[in-house]
């Protein structure tokens, strides 16, 4: 079955979706031309391990409902850092005590105040 969405399609519903359910600290790194894995990765923060569950679990649905794709996720059981895999965006949800010590925008090398 061919799929009739983008990555970029993808995106912008990601961006959405965490937006409504107010996460935090929202950066988009584009990785066209600098990985194989994805397009774009998307790294938010939620305020507890229960809103980034949240977030997540409102995500997953959204992108079935919106694209019928069953993104694959690790983490939704603990709440700090829940990552969705969602058809060429990668979407990392974190406590913002865990997404400081990991700094993956910092491994990205994302400049300050990109979005």
């Amino acid at each position: 079955m061919a799929r009739d969405f983008t990555a970029d399609d993808v995106l912008a519903l990601v961006l959405q979706s965490l937006d409504d359910d107010k996460a935090e600290e929202v950066v988009k790194i584009d990785l066209r031309g600098r990985s194989s894995m994805s397009d774009y990765m998307v790294i938010a923060s939620g305020r507890s391990s229960r809103q980034v569950g949240a977030i997540a679990e409102k995500l997953i649905e959204r992108l079935k409902e919106q694209f019928r794709i069953t993104p694959r996720s690790e983490g939704k059981e603990t709440g700090d850092w829940v990552l969705i895999d969602a058809n060429g965006v990668v979407v990392h949800v974190f406590r913002p005590e865990v997404r400081d010590f990991y700094q993956l925008e910092r491994m990205w090398q994302v400049p300050t105040g990109q979005d």
